[in-house]
């Protein structure tokens, strides 16, 4: 029995392609297909920093320095990092730092927090209400935060035109569907992330990222639940 594709020759050649720039650039995974490209990022453990927190860490006048730019216009990982200290003095060692300065919080994946000790929920970034805390330790002192340890949920961030392509709106939940070899899976509980000036972006973390062998991925798609699945890019 044979089963018609809905994809032609050259989407498969233009999946094939991508699929082998990614191997040798090692730029993330993205779908070949849609108005906006859809991008997968793993999102490793990471600090953001306060303007003042920057100073304490790193010095009076220090501002944060950038290493290596990110998708996202304006976004940097910055050359500075800290330890992050839990209970009990269980430490994560230069945990890298990203910029521009924002209210301090630090975003880990689950095996990071089994390793300081902390119970992190998971939230969306900024959402620090009844979070556990944590100690950073820079070259030049010390700060202690009372919350804003996280677990970042998964998200996808869109802009106007995004929202319009898929049918969602800010805050609405979607699905993932990652299609790798052994692993092909479908992620749900995606947050919609909306900004009117960002572009097409998922960010999964480091546990997420190795569990569907993103790296590996041959193509990548947002399922939008109240269509049923059905509408798909």
């Amino acid at each position: 029995m044979t089963t018609s594709s809905p994809y032609s020759r050259s989407d498969i050649e233009r999946v094939v392609r991508s699929v082998l720039e990614q191997q040798l650039s090692g730029k993330p995974a993205a779908s070949s297909q849609g108005r906006n490209p859809l991008v997968v990022n793993i999102s490793a453990r990471h600090v953001h920093l306060s303007e003042e927190h920057v100073e304490i860490l790193f010095g009076k006048g220090a501002t944060l320095e950038p290493m290596k730019w990110l998708y996202q216009d304006g976004y940097f990982a910055a050359k500075q990092t800290v330890m992050v200290v839990g209970p009990r003095k269980r430490m994560l060692p230069d945990v890298r730092v990203l910029g521009p300065c924002r209210p301090s919080q630090v975003e880990l994946a689950f095996t990071d927090s089994i390793s300081l000790g902390i119970d992190t929920p998971i939230r969306i970034s900024g959402d620090h209400h009844d979070t556990p805390g944590c100690v950073l330790v820079g070259p030049a002192g010390v700060v202690e935060l009372k919350s804003g340890v996280i677990r970042a949920m998964r998200h996808v961030h869109m802009g106007p035109a995004d929202l319009e392509q898929y049918g969602v709106k800010n805050g609405d939940l979607m699905h993932l569907r990652i299609v790798s070899p052994g692993c092909t899976t479908v992620l749900e509980d995606l947050a919609v992330r909306f900004d009117p000036k960002v572009k097409l972006e998922v960010h999964l973390d480091t546990d997420e990222g190795n569990a569907v062998n993103l790296p590996a991925a041959t193509s990548v798609e947002l399922i939008t639940p109240h269509a049923c699945g059905c509408q798909t890019h």
